[in-house]
């Protein structure tokens, strides 16, 4: 079973030595790596075509204009050959195992549909700062999880057969494609976390998702929860009605407070251990 780490690059050629190396130091062998790039300099493109020269199990591939990140990830998972996809940043890093703990669990366990992991936060040199503390084991089959508070983060591994059954990422999406994608895939089956940390998130000035972008991706993150509850069919949540058509994000998050309250999260710690008990 082949797994396609999958890159969408934008002038972040700066810190893609590590990603690279990341990659060659994996476990599991069976992978290729396709990096998409979304219009970049050409010295940027340059860089990225010399350190991926060396192995021909990189793939690297151009979008004739800056489309945003939907449209490159999208683009990803339709250039990738393996069974198992997983995006990686090109400025951040996995660690050696990282692969091979998501694969142990595709390949013994059918009804995973979608693992993940914890991310150390690292500074610009890769030197650990702290652990993601959220990720953890999240109750599956479940029409009102929406992934928030975020538990569900990188090192995220999806199969591509099934993803094909979903809607497929939203490409219009700029920010947030990610958790489109995890709300998607978890609607198609079980989904399973790695209790490890096997990815470096990299902080610095250049980051996509960091910096003045933060409050754009809370927008976006309640979009994207906006079209899951209708996707889904829901009409009412904790008692409350779910609005016609998105007007802010603060409407949707205040219709989920609840599930930062104590007696929620004691019900929900309950339905996981039921879960991991009984299957």
């Amino acid at each position: 079973m082949k797994f396609s780490i999958l890159i969408a690059h934008y002038n972040n050629a700066l810190f893609f030595k590590d990603c690279f190396e990341s990659i060659l130091k994996q476990t599991y062998t069976d992978w290729e790596a396709i990096i998409l790039d979304d219009a970049s300099s050409t010295d940027e493109k340059k860089i990225i075509q010399e350190i991926i020269s060396t192995d021909k199990r990189f793939k690297f591939f151009e979008n004739e204009k800056n489309s945003g990140v939907g449209v490159t990830k999208s683009k990803l998972i339709e250039l990738a050959t393996g069974e198992v996809c997983g995006f990686l940043d090109p400025d951040d890093a996995i660690t050696p195992t990282a692969v091979q703990k998501c694969m142990d669990i595709f390949h013994s366990k059918s009804e995973v549909v979608l693992t993940y992991s914890r991310f150390m936060t690292c500074d610009q040199h890769l030197k650990s700062i702290s652990p993601f503390a959220s990720a953890r084991q999240v109750p599956n089959n479940d029409p009102y999880f929406f992934n928030y508070p975020i538990q569900i983060a990188h090192f995220v591994a999806f199969r591509k057969d099934i993803y094909e059954q979903t809607e497929k990422m939203n490409s219009t999406l700029r920010i947030g494609e990610d958790q489109d994608l995890y709300l998607k895939m978890y609607e198609k089956g079980k989904v399973q976390f790695i209790n490890e940390t096997n990815y470096l998130y990299r902080t610095h000035q250049g980051g996509i998702s960091q910096n003045e972008n933060k409050k754009r991706s809370h927008e976006y993150f309640a979009q994207v929860i906006f079209n899951t509850m209708k996707r889904r069919g829901l009409n009412m949540i904790n008692g409350k009605k779910i609005p016609e058509n998105y007007t802010d994000s603060q409407e949707i998050f205040s219709l989920l407070n609840y599930q930062n309250e104590i007696p929620f999260r004691i019900k929900k710690k309950i339905k996981i251990t039921l879960q991991s008990i009984f299957g």
